[in-house]
């Protein structure tokens, strides 16, 4: 009979950690761009009556010989109304050679720290090696990860200046990235005094209207755009992006329904004014960052291979741990 692995969300936690993410995400986007990955387009579901949506994200890795699917929801409207995380998801894990299923897990916090992760990979690549000041927008759990996966990967960080339309969830935010990181938070009342002193912004909302205006970016910063992962989310003054490099985790996402998709819609940019694609970097093909006055902007809406080679480690640490229970599928 045909076991199969089953990881909670406690069991997942504590298999990962954000550095060994922030490569294995990196491994994702190479293979991406060298043609060895299968991403069908997003499945999207709305139930605006209960302020809630559905992602499908799906992909064969040729890497790793393996396929995910992972369901990935946000209801934020939970925790204020029930005691349930905003965040709820699950990954399905199959072996590429067989479609065995191999694993279910738990999939919140792997879209959590993937997420993370990606914005840390852009920082890399794109951000000032000098970078003091991180400008964040929001106070969720994403607004921590980006944080956390940075000061991971940029050793000159001193302090996060945040805002949030909703300050209440500030101070908790403050005391969280504080006992995390060991840098400063600074809790500011506008976008503009959240931006004063920013050498790296990151946005991390669902926000559908933009938040932070195209006159407050300054010269060699680097924008991490995550919130609008769907047509009708925006963050950003759509005139940011005709004054920088534009990087996207997978141009056809990001046209069709990231910050990028908002640029070309408002008519500030054409669709081939997209540098690359953040593999393309990776990969040697083009450029990072080439001085230090360029605005870069990583426009990221969350790709299934991410998701898949998160998972995939995920698994393979279960099985050197015995971690997780199996169970008899078939």
């Amino acid at each position: 009979m045909m076991k199969t692995l089953l990881l909670s969300l406690k069991d997942v936690e504590s298999l990962l950690s954000m550095k060994q993410v922030i490569e294995s995400v990196t491994d994702g986007y190479r293979a991406f761009d060298e043609g060895k990955v299968q991403q069908p387009d997003i499945v999207s579901l709305e139930m605006p009556q209960h302020n809630g949506e559905t992602d499908i994200k799906s992909c064969y890795n040729k890497m790793n010989e393996t396929v995910s699917v992972k369901i990935a929801s946000g209801f934020y409207d939970n925790g204020k109304v029930n005691g349930l995380p905003s965040m709820i998801g699950a990954v399905l894990l199959f072996d590429g050679t067989t479609g065995a299923l191999l694993c279910v897990m738990d999939g919140s916090l792997i879209t959590d720290i993937r997420t993370g992760a990606a914005g840390a990979v852009s920082c890399r690549l794109l951000a000032r090696k000098d970078s003091k000041t991180i400008a964040v927008f929001g106070g969720g759990g994403q607004a921590r990860m980006q944080v956390y996966g940075i000061c991971a990967v940029m050793d000159n960080i001193e302090k996060i200046n945040v805002y949030s339309e909703f300050p209440e969830e500030l101070f908790r935010y403050k005391t969280d990235v504080e006992k995390e990181t060991g840098k400063q938070v600074i809790i500011c009342s506008t976008p503009e005094e959240a931006m004063k002193d920013a050498d790296i912004a990151v946005s991390a909302t669902p926000s559908k209207h933009w938040l932070v205006s195209g006159d407050l970016v300054r010269p060699g910063t680097h924008i991490v755009a995550v919130g609008a992962d769907m047509a009708g989310k925006n963050e950003w003054d759509p005139e940011v992006f005709g004054k920088a490099k534009i990087v996207n985790d997978s141009k056809a996402q990001c046209l069709s329904r990231g910050e990028t998709r908002n640029a070309v819609v408002s008519g500030v940019i054409a669709r081939d004014d997209v540098y690359a694609e953040i593999g393309e970097i990776l990969n040697g093909k083009k450029a990072g960052r080439e001085n230090d006055d360029e605005i870069t902007i990583f426009d990221t809406t969350g790709m299934a291979v991410q998701d898949n080679v998160t998972a995939a480690g995920v698994y393979e640490a279960a099985l050197e741990k015995g971690v997780g229970t199996y169970f008899e599928f078939m």
